[in-house]
């Protein structure tokens, strides 16, 4: 009676094994990477959007020069209203008060007026900026003279703030929303 000793029995099928796995963690490696990406875009899409309206309420407030500062005689401009439909505070609201999503429609042909054109901008924020109407306490359009301060009502620096909702953690600890700020010269 002969034994045949088979010294690397089982061998290749640990192999085949090993390399299994490592292939699973290298899929599942893949597939986390492509979710990131998806949350990355998606956060890159509403930073440009909050960027160009941004962008897009500065070129409305400097053609709209009269709504936030006094007119001495004309040609001259001097002195900053302290109030203007233009500006929010934080927590607050835009005065006079934005009107219901589906009666700006019309008006957002065509509009004439500065408040009809800051209107139409609110409409646009609150349809490009996902949750933006729900963190409206977080948005403002105001004077600042520092930008660590809050609205002072000082200063020539218009401070334009955005909010938007994001997943919790993507834009700070424990938010829930993103926020994009522009300070402008006027």
């Amino acid at each position: 009676m002969t034994q045949l000793l088979r010294p690397n029995a089982g061998f290749s099928l640990i192999e085949v094994l090993v390399t299994l796995l490592l292939t699973t963690l290298g899929i599942l490696g893949m597939v986390a990477l492509q979710a990131n990406g998806v949350i990355y875009t998606q956060d890159s899409i509403h930073r440009n959007a909050a960027i160009e309206l941004s962008n897009d309420l500065a070129a409305i407030i400097r053609a709209n020069p009269g709504e936030i500062v006094e007119q001495a005689e004309p040609p001259l401009l001097s002195g900053f209203k302290s109030e203007s439909l233009f500006f929010k505070e934080e927590s607050g609201s835009f005065s006079p008060a934005l009107p219901a999503a589906d009666s700006t429609a019309d008006a957002c042909a065509a509009p004439q007026t500065a408040q009809e054109q800051r209107d139409c901008w609110a409409t646009r924020v609150f349809a490009q900026l996902p949750g933006a109407a729900e963190h409206l306490d977080q948005m403002h359009v105001c004077r600042k003279s520092d930008p660590a301060s809050s609205c002072d009502n000082l200063g020539s620096t218009v401070e334009i703030q955005l909010a938007w909702a994001a997943k919790e953690g993507t834009c700070g600890a424990g938010l829930d929303y993103c926020t994009y700020r522009t300070r402008i010269d006027l």
